[in-house]
């Protein structure tokens, strides 16, 4: 089975998914913290909704997915405090967007399903190099925002007590968040984009007992989960998506399990 990871024709949805697998537990964890995981849902949607959108216009899938998102993060920061809320019309408006735009359009089905259940195996280099650039990005800027979001959650009023702008810090974050989903929604699915950010920071959040170590619970996670539907999605010709997702469930209930029967021993 190894030998499929290594294999020229899958070297590049390889390594593509891959930076993914490590992107999106990352943004999922700060949402979680946030107590906006559905923000990954809502995202998601809008993002397939632009996908469509855009290649009913004749534009590629990952312009079309990116506008979605990015738009949709913008328009929630406008409105302070929704939280949730915000996300929970963006899935209801993404949903009902890419059924109607897909349903009108030439090709719709084949489009809402290639959103839908992905496309890994068939990424371009342009996937490739915007997943490069947004890990790299991803990097830069962590270390610089990280301190600021925790600091917005547990000292809300640090901010307005010092007359600091806080919106800039969320604004930051809400576009990488958009721009990493966009580009998921377009390679590996709506569903298992939804997967990787909010299964591994559920896990983390339960598991870790330090904020470093949910950090690297949640990379750990989506890493194994990810190598193993990689695999075990063409060894099996099964679509990528749905045995990413299963893997996912699988695996949190394996150490859900393996923690119960720990308590049971004691």
């Amino acid at each position: 089975m190894l030998e499929i990871l290594f294999d020229p024709l899958f070297r590049l949805p390889l390594f593509t998914g891959l930076l993914l697998a490590l992107l999106l537990p990352l943004i999922g964890v700060y949402l979680r913290l946030r107590e906006e995981w559905l923000a990954a849902l809502g995202l998601a949607q809008l993002a397939g909704a632009g996908a469509l959108s855009g290649a009913a216009l004749g534009l590629p899938l990952l312009a079309g997915s990116a506008l979605g998102a990015v738009l949709g993060a913008g328009v929630k920061n406008l409105r302070k405090g929704l939280g949730n809320d915000a996300y929970a019309v963006m899935i209801l408006l993404g949903w009902s967007l890419a059924l109607l735009i897909s349903a009108n359009s030439p090709h719709g089905d084949e489009l809402a399903h290639a959103v839908t259940d992905g496309q890994l195996y068939f990424t371009g280099t342009s996937h490739l190099w915007t997943a490069i650039g947004l890990f790299l990005l991803t990097l830069g800027l962590l270390p610089w925002l990280s301190p600021r979001l925790l600091r917005a959650r547990f000292f809300p009023d640090y901010y307005r007590a010092n007359g600091l702008p806080e919106w800039r810090y969320h604004l930051s974050f809400d576009l990488l968040a958009a721009s990493a989903l966009a580009l998921a929604t377009a390679s590996i699915g709506l569903m298992a984009a939804f997967a990787l950010v909010f299964i591994p920071a559920w896990v983390a959040f339960v598991f870790a007992q330090s904020w470093r170590w949910t950090l690297v619970w949640a990379l750990a996670f989506g890493l194994l989960a990810y190598l193993s539907a990689f695999s075990l999605a063409l060894w099996w010709d099964q679509p990528f998506g749905p045995v990413l997702v299963a893997c996912c469930l699988s695996l949190a209930a394996v150490l859900w399990l393996g923690q119960a029967l720990l308590k049971v021993k004691r």
